[in-house]
């Protein structure tokens, strides 16, 4: 007998999800390119290879990638430490975690501004040697694993209180040190939970907005992001320009994304076989 599925089947689900995914994702995105493609791709990169653009866009990606690679260890880390130990707090610091998430954007920018500023709590102990944290490409960095933590977290957090640590009980019985039963055992369950979330984090960080411009200082070709550079064009009229910058970003966000899905598919068939 035949169990019927409570949820529509195929044909009806297919054609919601493809409906909405048409109008929500794939279409302001074709107007995007069809907008660039009346520029001329000639003309798209000759907007794109400015060296004030080229330098956003260095600062963007490249920070963000930087962002989501520390993301990646100290969000496991969290999400270890919140799952195996019990503590006074760990509640609090759980609902910690989120605050990125619930936090205006703007409101992010400011407090972080106001920490690491020159005359701040932590600027101002990092005043006397010279080091400059607000306003510079390090103050971009902090706020991008500020906005990106969450992510990581979260995506570790359930593989975490799912796995079996009778596995890892099993390891040391068989003599395994500490440091092997991580690399070998609980290492390789989390790697595609990793590398998801760092994927989400880095998309977070490459559109970040609100959080940034507060303590990057936009200087150009400093500390200037791409998106601010963006909203620069469309104050100047210059349309062209923005849109160009903009088809430059979803281009290289959706092949470093499709890479990273790529390895976190082929990390789920390696280590999913594995164990």
């Amino acid at each position: 007998m035949r169990i019927r599925s409570v949820i529509p089947g195929f044909v009806p689900a297919a054609g919601i999800t493809l409906l909405l995914l048409g109008l929500l994702v794939l279409l302001p995105l074709a107007a995007l390119v069809l907008r660039a493609a009346s520029l001329g791709w000639s003309g798209v990169w000759d907007l794109v290879t400015e060296p004030r653009v080229l330098a956003a866009l260095r600062t963007s990606f490249g920070l963000s990638l930087a962002a989501a690679a520390v993301n990646a260890v100290f969000g496991t880390l969290t999400a270890w430490v919140l799952v195996r130990y019990e503590f006074p707090g760990r509640r609090l610091l759980d609902a910690a975690v989120d605050l990125p998430f619930a936090l205006p954007t703007a409101v992010a920018g400011i407090a972080l501004a106001a920490l690491y500023a020159p005359n701040g709590w932590i600027g101002a102990l990092a005043a006397p040697f010279e080091v400059r944290i607000a306003f510079t490409p390090v103050g971009i960095f902090i706020a991008l694993v500020f906005v990106g933590l969450p992510f990581v977290v979260r995506t570790v957090q359930p593989v975490l209180a799912e796995a079996q640590q009778d596995v890892e009980e099993a390891a040391a019985t068989l003599g395994a040190g500490r440091i092997r039963t991580i690399l070998r055992v609980v290492l390789p369950a989390l790697v595609p939970a990793v590398i998801a979330g760092s994927a989400m984090a880095f998309a977070r960080g490459v559109g970040e907005y609100g959080s940034v411009i507060f303590i990057a200082g936009n200087i150009p070709f400093v500390s200037e992001i791409a998106p601010l550079l963006i909203v620069v064009k469309l104050e100047e009229y210059d349309f062209e320009g923005a849109t160009a910058i903009a088809l430059a970003m979803l281009t290289v966000s959706f092949v470093i994304l499709l890479g990273l899905n790529a390895l976190g598919s082929w990390s789920r068939r390696r280590f999913g076989h594995a164990r």
